[in-house]
């Protein structure tokens, strides 16, 4: 079966039928998705033996693309092949989630005699000896897969995985989903500032009821073009949100965690330290940080306070990093002009919570990632990281579990 491939430049990539199932798996909630737990067909085996190794074309056509991938992404490798890791063989048994059933004849491909097992279908002494999982990182399995040697996460946040204390004491590698969403996302980011500064919401209402408005009720709309916007974490995501934000015409400023460099398109990067200085200048704030202990609840109501009136909050990195009761009383009190949120605490957010009813909000149910062009990015770094796994290569998206990112 041929690969998935994703096509370069603003082409949708192809995505093949008999993988459908198992790439929508991916990211069915978004770039913070783990890969589910989905049924499996009980006529379809959970094991798929190596089937016969795909043709010199395809494997030039693979390397080819991931090679574009990494160059466009900003992909980074492991300094040193993970055969020097103390602990690796090439693996026997690599485990899989159950969300990616359909997906295992492509993962097949990229390591011939290699045995692939999804894991509610494994046996307690396949668990147990099994070198590798692609998608679980479940205190129930890490306690039974006992020789773990690398954790493939599904998704760019790892903070469910890297908390468990089985992973933090046993140090596994561990690799994940970063930066693959990240031009998707940014085109999201854009999408709700653009709405809200807008005004698109009222629009859509008024178009609801059948009312062309009354031009003097009609808000006042704004320009991005020579506006602020402050960027919170310029990591993956955040650079392709400040690339696309300064080809409108705005300035760009961010902070980030590892130092003060960053693309010339962004007039100054702060550390996290300088976050609420920056604010008071911003016109718009994007929060595209990973969650770890540092990031926890940063959006609070002194951060709110520090934001101008006129200033719009965005969110597309987790929900844990703002204080919704905070937010919910900046925007009900007029203290900050609206906000657009892609991810929220909890998820998914209950009917009754205020937050659905608040003035000048627009939420999207963590979907910013969900896209042709990222499952297929997806489906490609499983590829190339399961077969670099088996070659002991240099793996990308290595995870720093201290950092938790």
């Amino acid at each position: 079966m041929p690969a998935l491939r994703p096509v370069a430049g603003s082409s949708a990539p192809r995505l093949l039928p008999a993988c459908a199932l198992g790439i929508a798996a991916l990211t069915s909630l978004g770039a913070g998705a783990l890969l589910p737990s989905g049924p499996v067909r009980a006529d379809s085996s959970a094991t798929v033996e190596a089937p016969p190794a795909g043709s010199a074309t395809e494997a030039s056509d693979d390397g080819a693309e991931v090679k574009h991938l990494i160059e466009t992404l900003g992909l980074r490798a492991a300094p040193q092949p993970v055969r020097e890791r103390p602990g690796w063989r090439a693996p026997h048994i690599v485990l899989v989630a159950k969300g990616v059933k359909e997906f295992l004849p492509q993962l097949q491909q990229a390591a011939p005699g290699v045995k692939l097992i999804e894991v509610g279908a494994a046996s307690a002494r396949d668990v147990a000896s099994a070198d590798a999982v692609i998608g679980d990182c479940s205190p129930e399995l890490l306690s039974r897969a006992v020789h773990l040697q690398w954790i493939q996460w599904g998704a760019a946040g790892v903070e469910h995985c890297v908390q468990q204390p089985l992973v933090r004491e046993r140090r596994p590698l561990v690799t994940n989903m970063q930066r693959l969403a990240a031009p998707s996302m940014a085109e999201h980011v854009l999408a709700l500032m653009l709405a809200l500064s807008r005004h698109l919401p009222y629009y859509l209402h008024e178009q609801s009821e059948g009312r062309w408005a009354r031009e003097d009720a009609v808000p006042v709309s704004g320009d991005l073009e020579g506006k602020t916007l402050l960027v919170v974490g310029l990591g993956g995501i955040g650079t392709e949100v400040a690339s696309r934000a300064h080809a409108l015409g705005m300035r760009v400023i961010a902070t980030r965690a590892s130092g003060h460099t960053g693309p010339d398109y962004v007039s100054y990067v702060g550390l996290p330290d300088e976050m609420l200085k920056l604010a008071r200048d911003a016109d718009f704030v994007v929060n595209c940080a990973p969650l770890t202990p540092q990031t926890t609840g940063i959006f609070n109501r002194e951060f709110f306070e520090t934001m101008k009136r006129s200033a719009f909050f965005l969110s597309v990195g987790r929900g844990r990093s703002t204080v919704s009761a905070d937010l919910l009383s900046a925007l009900s009190s007029g203290r900050i002009a609206g906000a657009g949120l892609d991810v929220v605490d909890p998820e998914p957010l209950p009917p009754d919570n205020p937050l659905w009813r608040a003035p000048n909000l627009i939420i999207t149910p963590h979907v910013s990632a969900d896209t042709p062009a990222s499952q297929a990015n997806y489906a490609l770094l499983l590829r190339e990281n399961l077969r670099r796994y088996v070659a002991g290569e240099a793996m990308l998206s290595v995870v720093d579990i201290d950092r938790g990112y």
